[in-house]
């Protein structure tokens, strides 16, 4: 298969200017190109051949980094550690979304995470991020990147971050180390928000000739319903485990931002080894096609599930963004930055930890188990699964509870899931 990319970048029909969920359907791949198949076909193959061996050395430039591209020339197809029909296809697909330049693909979100980390952070480097993140995330700037010299700093999530945030740059020696700011907006699990165009404007305004990338692991909100980088973020980050791939079927991530900065990414992926495989591939572009269906299903069906529990005397409360009251101040961030509230939704029950295990005990239909963003609902306890490598005495200030239960809304119907949550609720 030859892809060449003038020949697919057509966007619109005449004037009109087709939309992503139309898109998904077929950009970046053409049926002429493998014998007529409609879908694009699985490239099962750990190298290509060259055509010549002087092709084959322009291919090693490139992707080495020995020389800049030609105008109009693009990497050649190498070895699927480096990239692969599959998943260059859907790289192209994956910036729709978002509005990005390119993307890259990894084997996991932690990969994407990871990978970013190390293309742009150095042993001095500062990196300022938000809390509470992922459990895995978590772990990574907390015990990991401390080793190779880089200090950490968190700042909360919610109405107290901006302030938090400026008086951590405040101190001219952080300020002018800082080389990221990383940020999960909605929190995982507490839905709060951090406002993504203050973080970008603080990257500009604290840290003099120092450029800090701005990062925003969009997972909970998925490509659909928040768009971080029109808010000033240089990169967004996906596990595409979750809403993207959708069935709860592969492990895959994904970075997205300008050409300049994913090549950036691109390089280090080639040295580390985390691209994902053509298979992961294939499948999250026959998931593309389902996204906005999928998620627009599960964000209805999480509007009545929030909507239920809020009324039940054993919650204690509720924690989703459709039910951020307009004097709250976070009301704000979240009517100019989001689109839709989503489909995660975390409450706390009234009790603690026995309690929380008797409701999820309990549960018939909605799965325990972890993960999010699939077709089927979820539930799971945050202290002691997600988050449980955050230290016990930590968990409090983040807003995770002995209380807390996290709820992934899957596409079932709605009212199947409230009976199943009710019955549950009654056993606690």
């Amino acid at each position: 298969m030859v892809r060449k990319k003038k020949e697919y970048t057509r966007r619109e029909i005449g004037d009109h200017k087709l939309r992503p969920e139309s898109l998904m359907m077929g950009y970046g791949y053409r049926p002429e190109w493998s014998e007529g198949a409609i879908k694009c076909p699985i490239f099962q193959t750990s190298t290509f051949a060259f055509k010549s061996a002087e092709e084959g050395k322009a291919f090693f430039e490139l992707a080495y980094g020995l020389r800049e591209k030609k105008p109009g020339e693009s990497l050649g197809l190498i070895y699927s550690r480096l990239n692969n029909p599959d998943l260059e296809i859907l790289e192209d697909r994956l910036t729709l979304w978002d509005g990005a330049e390119a993307a890259s693909v990894h084997s996991s979100g932690m990969a994407a995470i990871a990978t970013a980390a190390f293309t742009f952070l150095r042993p001095g480097d500062v990196l300022l991020h938000s809390e509470p993140l992922y459990g895995g995330t978590e772990h990574l700037f907390q015990h990991v990147l401390p080793q190779y010299g880089i200090e950490v700093i968190g700042f909360p999530a919610g109405p107290d971050g901006p302030e938090q945030a400026e008086q951590a740059l405040s101190d001219k020696s952080v300020a002018d180390r800082l080389s990221m700011i990383f940020i999960e907006t909605p929190a995982n699990p507490t839905n709060d928000l951090v406002d993504i165009s203050h973080c970008a404007e603080l990257a500009k305004r604290c840290c003099g000739d120092r450029e800090p990338v701005v990062v925003v692991d969009n997972t909970f909100l998925g490509p659909l319903f928040q768009h971080p980088l029109k808010f000033g973020a240089d990169l967004v980050v996906y596990s595409a485990t979750k809403f993207i791939g959708g069935h709860s079927d592969l492990i895959a991530g994904a970075v997205l931002g300008s050409e300049e900065l994913i090549t950036r990414i691109l390089e280090t992926r080639t040295f580390l080894g985390t691209a994902t495989d053509p298979w992961t591939g294939w499948l999250i572009l026959r998931s593309l096609e389902t996204v906005k269906m999928r998620m627009t299903s599960q964000m209805k069906n999480a509007r009545y599930v929030a909507d239920f529990l809020a009324d039940q005397p054993k919650v204690s409360k509720v924690y989703y963004l459709g039910h951020i009251a307009e004097d709250n101040s976070q009301y704000e961030v979240y009517r100019r930055q989001c689109v839709a509230p989503g489909a995660m939704v975390a409450f706390d029950i009234r009790g603690g930890e026995p309690e929380a295990f008797r409701f999820l005990n309990a549960l018939k239909l909605i799965h325990l188990a972890v993960s999010l963003g699939g077709t089927e609902s979820l539930a799971e306890h945050p202290a002691t699964m997600t988050h449980s490598d955050i230290a016990a005495e930590h968990q409090p200030r983040m807003g995770i509870t002995p209380a807390l239960v996290r709820l992934s809304i899957g596409v079932e119907h709605y009212e199947d899931l409230i009976a199943d949550l009710d019955q549950a609720l009654a056993a606690v």
